[in-house]
């Protein structure tokens, strides 16, 4: 199987915590973008993160195959975090578990792994993710 090629997108969104920190994100919209993600990238540093945003709530699942670093996963629906998954491992080969809620979610933000409990963000927590420009 060709693997593709790691994706660097531009950071064009922004999380700020209540505390002042901002998340930095990188914001895949394409079904293309979506689908390879953070697939062949090292470990983002701290406050960096990808954003995925969906057009309506749905039932999301993502994997980690050939990503090469564990990730936060944290569900979004209505500006707040459903559902962390944290600490997911890599998934080096086929077959690999998919990781998200059972309530639709309209849309996920990756961060490194740890990085949720770290920065204090749990389910139920508020979010605002805001669009910016450097």
């Amino acid at each position: 199987m060709d693997l593709p090629a790691p994706q660097q997108l531009p950071v064009t969104a922004q999380w700020c915590l209540e505390d002042r920190r901002c998340i930095a994100l990188e914001v895949a919209r394409t079904p293309k973008q979506q689908q390879i993600g953070l697939m062949q990238r090292p470990a983002l540093p701290p406050l960096r993160g990808m954003w995925f945003p969906f057009d309506r709530p749905r039932l999301l699942s993502f994997w980690m195959l050939n990503t090469l670093a564990p990730l936060d996963m944290l569900f979004l629906r209505d500006n707040r975090v459903m559902a962390i998954a944290a600490d997911v491992p890599v998934c080096p080969k086929l077959p690999c578990p998919s990781y998200g809620p059972a309530d639709p979610s309209d849309g996920v933000v990756e961060l490194r792994a740890g990085e949720a409990r770290r920065l204090g963000i749990r389910p139920g927590d508020q979010v605002q993710i805001e669009t910016i420009s450097y």
